[in-house]
């Protein structure tokens, strides 16, 4: 199996406009004042044409927002003309009210774009239980049409951070047989890196001619090799939202497994960029799992292995700790992921310190002091089956920053 972050920006740039980088869309990212700090806060991204096919995937979590349940009907019909979205409150358990509130911001957008409101997806993103400030919101969003540009895809970027040090931008341009056509996108997220799905707030937009049942194929596609191989934190966040949007304005119509390979670099590119940014991380780890009966199997010890606070504590400490790594393995029912105990080897950067289940070469050869990506590679020995999730260690900037920011 392809590990789609192994090379996570392989011919994908990460300092362009993102999602306003494909022709037919333009941006937007404004300070409506939903944020103390006064940083921007609303961002809008709008699909011009010729075509409005779009899609989502969203969190699996059964607490959701207003914004989700708003955007789950919106996606239905394929048609999807713009995306709103905001930092600064993430309209979760907020009641009908909150609902409302969502309603009334597509029905803006609507109304500021001449499009329908069943047509726009709403995303928002920071404190839950909180009111959203309706004037604040419906006035932003004034504002943000009144700056849309075709430029503005960074500009968007930054007004859906929240703990995040740096905006997640990625694009991709790529001809086939069919012609050259690009995807670009954005995504915030710095903590609550557990999906079932997705991971966070993210647009992704392609000037591809497709419709929308192939984009409904190949995000889920792309996202369950990417966003679905990152666990920052074991936890899930009741927002999350990937929309794609096609504007169709390249005039190509690339074939399917073609634009799912391109898809597939944009987020991954994107999720690697949410580990590099993670909560007061110093590390990002990839723990890759060999060997395995199935694709479950795999992806489940891997899992399993990324979810230990005492094998994260042991990375932010440079200890090259296999130990935690076996026993995390073995909670892994087997069921789920048959294999002999006694026959487990452990690799961490390189250096086999655990085979067959025993002590291998010594810990002391591991440095993991000197870079700051660790790759652990478990070979469980039952099948030809691999995969691979990405982390990061668990540090005191993590404890502080979520001690002192409340999500």
């Amino acid at each position: 199996m392809t590990d789609y972050l192994a090379g996570p920006h392989d011919g994908v740039a990460v300092d362009g406009q993102g999602p306003t980088a494909a022709a037919g869309f333009r941006g937007a990212g404004v300070t409506a004042g939903l944020k103390a700090s006064g940083r921007p806060d609303l961002a809008l991204i709008v699909n011009d044409g010729p075509s409005q096919a779009g899609t989502a995937v969203f969190t699996t979590n059964r607490v959701v927002g207003a914004p989700v349940m708003w955007s789950r009907q919106v996606i239905t019909d394929g048609k999807v003309a713009a995306v709103v979205l905001n930092s600064g409150g993430a309209n979760v358990s907020t009641g009908p009210e909150g609902f409302q509130d969502t309603h009334a911001t597509a029905e803006k957008v609507g109304e500021v774009l001449g499009v329908s409101a069943g047509d726009v997806v709403v995303c928002s993103t920071g404190l839950i239980g909180e009111r959203l400030p309706r004037d604040l919101l419906l006035a932003g969003v004034d504002v943000a049409a009144a700056e849309l540009r075709a430029d503005g895809g960074r500009d968007a970027a930054l007004a859906i951070m929240t703990t995040d040090s740096v905006p997640k931008l990625a694009q991709i341009t790529v001809t086939t047989d069919a012609g050259t056509f690009t995807i670009g996108g954005m995504a915030k997220g710095a903590g609550m890196l557990a999906p079932a799905m997705a991971t966070m707030l993210c647009v992704i937009t392609t000037d591809a001619d497709l419709p929308s049942d192939v984009l409904a194929r190949a995000l889920p596609a792309a996202t369950s090799v990417t966003f679905d191989r990152v666990d920052s934190d074991g936890c899930m966040s009741t927002s999350d939202t990937v929309a794609l949007l096609a504007s169709g304005a390249s005039g190509v119509t690339p074939a399917e497994d073609e634009f799912i390979a391109a898809l597939r670099k944009v987020t991954g590119s994107l999720a690697r960029q949410l580990v590099a940014d993670a909560e007061g991380a110093s590390h990002d780890v990839a723990v890759s799992v060999s060997g395995a009966s199935t694709q479950e199997a795999a992806v489940t010890v891997a899992r399993a292995i990324t979810r230990s606070n005492l094998f994260k504590a042991a990375i932010f400490g440079n200890d090259p700790n296999w130990g935690r790594v076996l026993a995390q393995a073995g909670t892994v029912p087997e069921y789920i992921a048959p294999f002999d105990p006694l026959n487990v080897d452990v690799s961490i950067n390189g250096v086999m310190v655990c085979r067959g289940s025993r002590p291998y070469a010594d810990r002391a050869e591991v440095d993991l002091a000197s870079e700051r990506e660790v790759i652990i590679d478990v070979d469980l020995h039952a099948g030809a089956e691999s995969a691979t999730v990405w982390t990061n260690d668990l540090t005191h900037d993590y404890v502080h920053e979520n001690s002192a920011y409340s999500t």
